[in-house]
């Protein structure tokens, strides 16, 4: 037989659509254990996270009832408290005391002298002027404290012929109250000249020192000038 003759007797290429929906059917047959094991899986992995929701959610609720019994025994407590409140006499005695004190309060406002007061601030300003007055007595009685000076003065002949005695007797001479002399000494100058160095201690506010100047160089037969060697506070 032939080639041609023996496809043409076979009928295997007319019949394709059958034997392509056998080769899906068979495809489709071994996918689907896989397919429906794997539903399975999923379906236990649901039922687990739904297992432990619900435990988590028994013990939230056991925690919400725990919670639940303690504020009702708080408020039992509290319910018991109040009761003995209202039930104590303290109240009622604090009450009386108040309206008592209040009472007392409104009779000594109506007792109380409205012209007492001036006569009391009267009383306190005469203490105080008498204070006063004993006060600048006392102090009137004190020493005042005088202030004094310790003054070193140079005072310079015109030549050395000047008489340095005579000199010596003209400034201290010189009178004033507050005005005291003291040592004194002659210190040479050059080319024979002495100047006469003395001290003195004067009251600050009676004697100063343009006044000790102006007394002494009147003298200008004997005296060309006068200077403040040294001047310390006593």
């Amino acid at each position: 037989m032939s080639g041609l003759q023996c496809l043409g007797e076979d009928n295997i290429w007319f019949e394709k659509p059958r034997y392509d929906e056998a080769e899906r059917r068979f495809y489709e047959g071994a996918n689907g254990p896989s397919t429906h094991s794997h539903h399975q899986s999923s379906s236990a992995s649901g039922d687990q996270e739904l297992v432990s929701r619900m435990k988590s959610l028994e013990l939230e609720n056991q925690g919400l009832h725990k919670v639940v019994e303690d504020l009702r025994a708080a408020l039992f407590k509290l319910e018991n408290r109040v009761r003995v409140l209202e039930r104590s006499p303290a109240v009622p005695c604090a009450k009386a005391v108040t309206v008592q004190s209040v009472k007392v309060e409104e009779d000594d406002d109506d007792e109380m002298d409205l012209f007492g007061s001036d006569e009391e601030d009267e009383e306190a300003e005469r203490l105080k002027e008498e204070r006063i007055a004993a006060y600048a007595a006392k102090k009137s009685k004190k020493p005042a404290l005088i202030a004094k000076s310790s003054i070193l003065l140079d005072v310079k002949p015109w030549d050395d012929e000047t008489d340095m005695s005579k000199l010596e007797e003209c400034v201290r001479s010189v009178v004033a109250d507050g005005l005291l002399w003291g040592q004194s000494k002659l210190v040479p100058v050059g080319y024979g000249i002495k100047k006469l160095q003395i001290g003195c201690v004067v009251e600050d506010d009676k004697v100063g020192t343009d006044l000790l100047e102006e007394e002494i160089t009147k003298f200008e037969d004997y005296v060309q000038s006068v200077d403040v060697a040294a001047f310390n506070k006593i």
